[in-house]
């Protein structure tokens, strides 16, 4: 007989099904804590999806004491950067059958602690915070009621949580040397309006590579912002023949600015970016960038959240050479 459309199956509608007991599809759908044969297995799974059954979490939740919902915390989710982040975040929660419940904080530190705070009183097992410049250390409140949580991207001065962070030294390196290879030997920096997080990460590692005397150029982190900037420098006739920018966000906007500005990008103006988000390969041109491995970031920092691993070193950021900087073609 066909369950009625109305009416949600059960696991003893299941265990019906396929024969087999509650018992036996309690262990299917956990996992565990006993081995089921693979046969008896697939004809649960496939009692299961003949009666759309989905499993009851909040009854798992009850039984386990735990939610099976990770909160995770992004700076601006609007930022392509933050949002590629947050996809690869989700997917490796995903493969751990956990939920992703996400909050935007809209670079407001006090959005920040709002969020946490709300995630904390839903009891998430755990939070993964991709924490805002100047926030306090939210994860300290966590650890105050045995929540795991863990930074990734950024941590606040004087957190103690264990975060993921890509090697920001050697993606500056990198294109600061690739930018010499086209004759720039002093690529200027374009940094954000203070020097707080990976941003002044970034900028340390400029200036040890280029010296002290390098050209640094500031801007708000909007695309508005460096195009402005990049439209007055040449008006001015101050524009530097090479840029490296903290932000894609950034980068676009100097793209945009010097297009205003009647200036072919890499002609008058070579572009390196150092985020790599999706949006950077389909500019025009193209920009070439430090791709920051977020892929591997997000699985290092659920291995830490979960798994309580030891911190693994800081993956590093590949350059990504497209037609920005001087190069003819992509690779």
């Amino acid at each position: 007989m066909t369950k009625r459309a109305n009416k949600a199956a059960t696991l003893t509608d299941v265990a019906r099904r396929s024969g087999t007991s509650t018992a036996v599809v309690s262990y299917v759908m956990n996992d565990g804590p006993r081995p089921v044969a693979p046969a008896t297995r697939e004809r649960v799974l496939a009692a299961a999806a003949e009666l759309n059954y989905r499993p009851n979490r909040i009854a798992r939740a009850l039984r386990s004491r735990t939610t099976g919902v990770v909160g995770l915390v992004l700076a601006d989710a609007s930022n392509p950067y933050f949002g590629a982040l947050a996809r690869h975040i989700e997917q490796a929660l995903g493969k751990r059958d956990k939920l992703t419940l996400t909050g935007n904080a809209g670079y407001s530190a006090d959005r920040q602690k709002h969020f946490v705070e709300r995630f904390l009183a839903a009891q998430v097992d755990g939070l993964v915070v991709v924490s805002a410049d100047g926030g306090t250390d939210v994860a300290a409140e966590a650890a105050t009621l045995g929540v795991p949580a863990v930074y990734i991207h950024n941590r606040p001065g004087g957190g103690r949580a264990p975060v993921v962070a890509a090697d920001n030294d050697t993606a500056v390196q990198e294109a600061v040397a690739h930018l010499r290879t086209h004759g720039h030997t002093r690529p200027a920096f374009l940094a954000g309006l203070h020097d707080t997080g990976p941003v002044a990460r970034r900028l340390a590692a400029w200036q040890r590579a280029t010296g002290t005397d390098g050209t640094l150029l500031r801007s708000d982190y909007a695309r508005a912002a460096a195009a402005g900037l990049t439209r007055r420098l040449a008006a001015e006739g101050t524009l530097p023949s090479a840029l490296i920018t903290a932000t894609d966000e950034q980068a676009i906007g100097v793209l945009a600015g010097a297009s205003a500005a009647g200036l072919a990008v890499p002609g008058d103006l070579a572009v390196v970016s150092l985020d790599g988000s999706p949006d950077s390969a389909y500019t025009s041109p193209a920009l070439t960038v430090t791709e920051q491995p977020l892929h591997t970031m997000a699985e290092q920092a659920v291995a830490l959240l979960l798994d309580s691993t030891p911190p693994p070193p800081a993956p590093r950021a590949s350059l990504a050479v497209r037609r920005s900087c001087g190069c003819t073609g992509e690779s």
